[in-house]
């Protein structure tokens, strides 16, 4: 069945107001919206952040809730942080989830809706570079770490932040990491499909399978309305060549090579069974410590299975979450009359550099993600790396 690409706010702002404040002057906390949503998630805070490499755009929902990362999330090529993150975010149970953290979505260089053009000659900050400039907007906002969440290039510089600022970075969600740069092959090819391909047929064969562009036309054909109407084309088209010429994200599994670095901070690998990416995804894998990285493989999902399977997904960033010590005691909106309790998410305290023991770990030296679909047999396995189709 095709999934469907809806913008449509969940509410009506004639009703609801357009401040992030309360409409009658009371604090967010005080004055819920719709299905007991604050207005500072009905009403992003959009924000232009300086940084070392130029402005940056940034989108805040919710605000910080003590000692809690931030979750800050970064974009594939091609989309924004609406049209790549809008789905997953505004789902219902999602929602109860990120009303305890403040979301913080970023927007590469350029490419928000409405960015004005670069002008010619501009050079493009480079992948290190974009990486780069997130210690500014976390400085900013007085964030003490993030949980990232990145899809395609933007899970590359997410990673890319971890790896140059460990210290602030609690945990990432990376979709569809490609750690390779592209040899010369592949860098040949692009240049001839630029020349002989539209800019959205470039993007699209980027972001779905073949198959897809084929059997899933109407979200592809959403995508690609979206794509060529929303992201300014010069801009993006500075952001792909950068992609493209991005370098191997220099990172090896411990014990492989000599003084291998790798990412310190629990990491969940995300693909669709049925993504341009899986190749990819599978060697990050390969390159990452096992005992903090778990690999959901998502069945019936393709190159965006936070838009065609949020539910899912939703539900592993749950178990993410509680496998890095936070304690959710989530509304279960499937039980009849829905009257399960929804309590706050509490942080266990700890070193951010002891060791926890956790009964989720194989090894019971780290706490583990893990999802419905596994089995007591797997959690018993020897390899730490999970790999789960669900």
């Amino acid at each position: 069945m095709a999934a469907h690409l809806s913008l449509v706010l969940p509410w009506d702002p004639a009703t609801w107001g357009s401040s992030s404040e309360g409409w009658d002057g009371r604090a967010e906390e005080d004055v819920l919206g719709p299905a007991g949503i604050t207005p500072s998630l009905l009403f992003p805070q959009e924000h232009d952040i300086e940084t070392p490499y130029g402005l940056l755009h940034v989108v805040i929902r919710g605000s910080p809730k003590g000692n809690r990362p931030a979750i800050m999330t970064y974009h594939d090529v091609g989309l924004n942080h609406k049209l790549c993150f809008n789905t997953f975010f505004n789902f219902e149970d999602m929602q109860e989830i990120t009303k305890h953290f403040v979301v913080c979505h970023v927007d590469a260089p350029g490419q928000q809706a409405g960015a004005s053009q670069f002008p010619q000659g501009y050079q493009y900050p480079s992948m290190d570079q974009l990486a780069a400039m997130l210690p500014s907007v976390v400085q900013h906002f007085g964030f003490k770490y993030v949980i990232g969440i990145g899809v395609g290039a933007g899970a590359y510089v997410l990673a890319k932040f971890a790896l140059i600022f460990p210290d602030l970075v609690e945990g990432l969600v990376l979709m569809n990491i490609d750690p390779n740069g592209k040899g010369w092959i592949d860098w040949a090819a692009s240049k001839i499909s630029g020349l002989t391909s539209t800019l959205p047929d470039n993007v699209l064969s980027h972001l779905f399978s073949q198959e897809e562009l084929v059997n899933n036309t109407e979200l592809v054909q959403s995508y690609r309305q979206q794509i060529g109407s929303v992201v300014n084309q010069f801009n993006l088209q500075l952001f792909l060549n950068m992609y493209n010429s991005r370098r191997d994200l220099d990172i090896n599994r411990p014990g492989t090579v000599p003084n291998a670095k790798t990412l310190s901070c629990p990491v969940m690998l995300v693909v669709g069974d049925n993504a341009p990416a899986e190749e990819g995804v599978v060697e990050c894998n390969s390159k990452l410590d096992p005992t903090n990285t778990t690999f959901l493989k998502m069945a019936d999902s393709g190159g965006l299975p936070q838009v065609t399977q949020p539910g899912k997904l939703t539900e592993a960033f749950k178990y993410f979450l509680q496998g890095m010590g936070y304690i959710a005691h989530l509304k279960d909106r499937r039980l009849s009359g829905g009257t399960v309790p929804s309590a706050s998410m509490t942080r266990l305290a700890r070193s951010r550099t002891a060791s926890l023991t956790s009964t989720s770990s194989v090894d019971g030296t780290r706490p583990r993600a893990c999802t419905h679909s596994e089995s007591t047999e797997a959690m018993g396995q020897i390899n730490h790396t999970m790999e789960v189709s669900c």
